[in-house]
């Protein structure tokens, strides 16, 4: 029988409304054709009568027209539907709500690929936090447009990741960005999390069934790194009871999960930080063998061993001591260092900058938080956006969810054939480069022996012919982008589409379309 040391015991002893609040009105049946029940609407959903299957209705919801979708097999569950044009008006947009019974509404918005939509593979993005909003993602790294002049404007992103894909922006789990819960509902692990994703698709690819047969990619970023692989194993486990011959449920063709300067092996990440600190790229000491490196290091053994703890004994009580220490032991010097934690080659002044160093946070509020945005959006306007929210951050931590074994989930996606890419800016301190090569290193795969002999080659952008970082690869056969990829980003942080915006976006074209990184390979042909 395990026993708990007595660090462990230390550690312990110390840590330790409705379904739509309005009425619901359905104002149109489209069985018999559409009649719309006013102007408003009719400009909202202004491809209703083309693209909506007969059957489907229009609710009203805080004064905002939208289409209603349900499903049989989520009686909890519906879709509530508008068409913004903002951002960029040229490629077709979804937004609206997952609504789930429990009060639960996580907010989305979907943008059609630039370019050939009809075959584009599709892209789920997350943010991680936890707590941050995607609309992070979308307006400050990825999305088709950009967040400018202090949040009054949004400009044309050439590099956004809808070139080539039809990408959704996911706010979750509830109280993120404008997803809410009114009667204190909450959800505060990566497994919950993960079903009301999995529901969410489920209920989006039925009802836009021209994007279900694509390859689908879920991507994700710092702690979606933790996220991801829950989200994965659940979309992996409930394709698995999809019969072949269902008319009702789609089998999402989950084709890999790609992951950015993220938190997944905290048994294995967390002890790189002082090699990363003392020896990595950008220092934080001046002495590699100097007492402060001596005293970080020696916090690795008790981290590890409340880190194993937590993974035997799956306790609350054993898991939040363990990232509490672990946390503020080793993470401690980033947080006191005067620099940007996400990006080691800046300074942070949050007066100037904001409590997360980026000052950009505070334009997307502005920008979401503008009237005629959330009326686009079909967000209500009593509705309050917020980048990042502390209070979902600190129920993640409450539960330990940050130290549990989420490793263990990817070994069966990995042999069933769904392809895993890590990449990670090298300046980034929060999730290192460093360690998350290393958790590759030791998952225990049958690419792993091939991932442990691969080279660590340049990667060379098709576009402008630029050395941007390295890559390392398994079971691509050279001619392919591998099953377990390890891609390190140079001169870039934590957020790396920010950092190199032309290099994100020749990596994750690759990716979806299963070209090398290793190879002179254009890409002017997709």
């Amino acid at each position: 029988m395990k026993t708990l040391g007595f660090a462990t015991l230390v550690y312990i002893a110390i840590a330790f409304a409705s379904f739509i609040p309005e009425s619901q009105v359905v104002l149109n049946d489209l069985s018999n054709g559409p009649r719309l029940p006013s102007q408003h609407a009719q400009s909202t959903l202004k491809h209703a009568s083309e693209n909506i299957p007969t059957g489907q209705a229009f609710v009203q919801h805080d004064g905002i027209f939208y289409e209603l979708v349900r499903h049989p097999e989520f009686p909890d569950h519906q879709l509530r539907i508008t068409e913004p044009s903002l951002c960029d008006p040229s490629v077709k947009q979804y937004s609206g709500y997952l609504d789930i019974t429990d009060d639960k509404h996580l907010f989305f918005w979907f943008f059609e690929s630039r370019n050939s939509p009809q075959d584009a593979p599709v892209i789920l993005w997350l943010n991680g936090g936890p707590g941050c909003s995607s609309s992070t993602g979308l307006l400050f790294e990825l999305g088709p447009c950009s967040i400018a002049d202090g949040g009054k404007n949004a400009t044309f992103n050439p590099y956004s990741w809808n070139t080539h894909a039809n990408i959704i922006f996911l706010d979750q789990p509830i109280n993120v960005g404008f997803s809410y819960a009114e009667d204190g509902s909450k959800v505060e692990t990566s497994q919950l999390a993960g079903k009301d994703v999995y529901t969410f698709l489920e209920l989006f690819l039925n009802r836009f069934p021209e994007y279900s047969k694509q390859p689908f990619h879920l991507a994700a970023e710092s702690y979606g790194g933790t996220y991801a692989p829950h989200i994965a194993s659940t979309i992996h486990e409930e394709n698995q009871k999809v019969p072949l011959t269902s008319n009702n449920l789609v089998k999402i063709n989950l084709a890999s999960v790609v992951i950015g300067n993220g938190l997944t092996d905290s048994y294995t990440q967390f002890a790189s930080i002082p090699d990363y600190l003392c020896e990595g790229p950008y220092p934080i000491f001046d002495d590699p063998d100097g007492p402060e490196c001596a005293s970080l290091r020696a916090k690795v053994p008790t981290c590890q061993r409340l880190i194993k703890a937590c993974h035997d004994f799956k306790s609350r009580l054993i898991c939040v001591p363990a990232e509490l220490y672990c946390n503020v032991q080793l993470l401690g010097p980033v947080q006191s260092s005067g620099l940007n934690p996400y990006d080691a080659r800046r300074a942070c002044n949050p007066d100037e900058d904001g409590p997360l160093c980026y000052k950009q946070m505070g334009w997307i509020e502005t920008y979401m938080n503008d009237p005629k945005v959330k009326a686009a959006l079909g967000v209500s306007p009593q509705r309050q956006f917020s980048s990042c929210n502390m209070g979902v951050n600190q129920g993640f931590l409450k539960q330990g969810d940050a130290v549990q074994d989420t490793p263990a989930l990817i070994p069966e996606l990995v042999e069933n054939g769904i392809r895993f890419l890590i990449y990670a800016g090298v300046a980034d301190m929060m999730c290192n480069y460093m360690g998350n090569e290393r958790w590759l290193e030791v998952l225990p795969t049958k690419f792993l022996d091939e991932f442990l002999d691969a080279p660590t080659e340049i990667w060379t952008t098709a576009h402008s012919n630029k050395p941007v970082g390295t890559v390392r690869s398994a079971g691509g056969d050279g001619t392919r982008a591998g099953n377990i990829t390890f891609v390190a980003v140079h001169e870039a942080g934590h957020m790396v589409p920010y950092d190199q915006p032309e290099a994100a976006l020749d990596l994750i074209s690759r990716w979806i379309f299963d070209l090398p990184l290793t190879t002179d390979a254009s890409l002017d042909h997709l």
